[in-house]
């Protein structure tokens, strides 16, 4: 008889416990070690984020999604060196095979910074593409950016306090200005994809990802063991996952997991928005040293030679952007196309 000792289902953390007394607080550290080390991937509720700036985010995502294909083609990323704007289904790949989904691309508002030989990640700071016909889309997506990068920094600071190290841990390699890439995103239905793959197989490159699904299920993430959890959405909550960054800083202690989503059924689409809190382009992630208990827990890095994990944060986001986009890569950047064969280090 084969026993299960982790749960078939991701756990929820209630995160007002983080700013509750001493023993409340105390009592979260613990649970979320354990969470992190078993998933990364967890349900987060007391989140502080009002329902009434969600309700108007997915509102808002679902009329730029409507709009006449012109007006999204208008912002299309091709356009930008910076990897920001509209894409169409089949655009972005994931292991060099197409995802079936529709996007639009923000990060940190910017300037142009010019990339020299040494810095080609500087490539990535620029402004943000936004459509003349939705007006409203900027004010609202830059109000929820920031207020998932607020959960983000918390949840981050969380984390360290779970490693057994101070809560401002990370701190040195995200400020002043962290990565903060925001994707709405629209799955079409599997009659329109004809493909399964809404998004394929993959882990999250930056520190923490903030996932917010509206009411159609798709996302599924694979266990330690090779078994395929479904996380279907659940109102009032965000989806929280550990990306590669903590895989690096930990050793393997806290998970990076393998993760994708399926294509709806025929007649259904799927909404959802993402972000990516990710450290300074220009920092280099160290490897902490845990406390003995939690050492002995550490995994080591995953090796993936289709997609090797580099501790320069710039090169790595660079790596995935070229790899995830190559219309992009080839339009305006064909000279970095040899990082793609970069082999990465220990």
């Amino acid at each position: 008889m084969t026993i299960h000792t982790k749960p078939v289902h991701l756990p929820t953390i209630d995160f007002s416990r983080f700013y509750g007394d001493v023993a409340e607080r105390d009592g979260f550290i613990r649970e979320l070690t354990r969470v992190l080390h078993d998933h990364g991937f967890f349900y987060l509720t007391g989140h502080g984020v009002p329902q009434s700036l969600i309700d108007d985010v997915i509102a808002v995502s679902k009329r730029f999604f409507a709009l006449p294909e012109a007006e999204k083609l208008s912002i299309e990323m091709v356009k930008s060196p910076h990897f920001r704007g509209y894409n169409r289904a089949g655009y972005e790949r994931t292991r060099g095979e197409q995802d079936w989904r529709e996007q639009l691309d923000i990060n940190t508002e910017g300037t142009v910074v010019e990339g020299g030989a040494d810095t080609p990640w500087n490539r990535l700071h620029g402004p943000n593409q936004w459509p003349e016909a939705l007006p409203e889309l900027k004010p609202l997506l830059l109000r929820y950016q920031a207020e998932v990068t607020r959960i983000g920094i918390d949840v981050l600071k969380a984390i360290a306090l779970s490693l057994g190290q101070p809560e401002n841990a990370f701190a040195d390699i995200y400020e002043p200005t962290p990565s903060q890439l925001l994707k709405i995103i629209r799955y079409p239905g599997r009659e329109a994809a004809g493909s399964d793959q809404g998004v394929g197989a993959h882990k999250d490159g930056g520190f923490v990802t903030v996932l917010l699904q509206d009411t159609t299920p798709g996302l599924r993430i694979r266990t330690e063991e090779g078994v395929w959890i479904e996380a279907p959405p659940v109102p009032g909550t965000f989806i929280i996952n550990s990306g590669e960054l903590l895989e690096l800083a930990t050793n393997g202690f806290v998970r990076a997991d393998v993760h994708d989503v399926v294509t709806p059924p025929a007649g259904v689409e799927r909404f959802s928005v993402a972000f990516f809190l990710g450290a300074r382009y220009d920092a280099t992630i160290p490897v902490i040293p845990l406390p003995e208990e939690l050492k002995r827990g550490e995994r080591g890095v995953t090796v993936d030679p289709l997609n090797p994990i580099f501790r320069e944060v710039g090169i790595n986001h660079l790596k995935s952007r070229l790899r995830s986009h190559p219309d992009v890569a080839e339009r305006h950047h064909s000279d970095l196309l040899h990082l793609l064969d970069k082999p990465a280090k220990a």
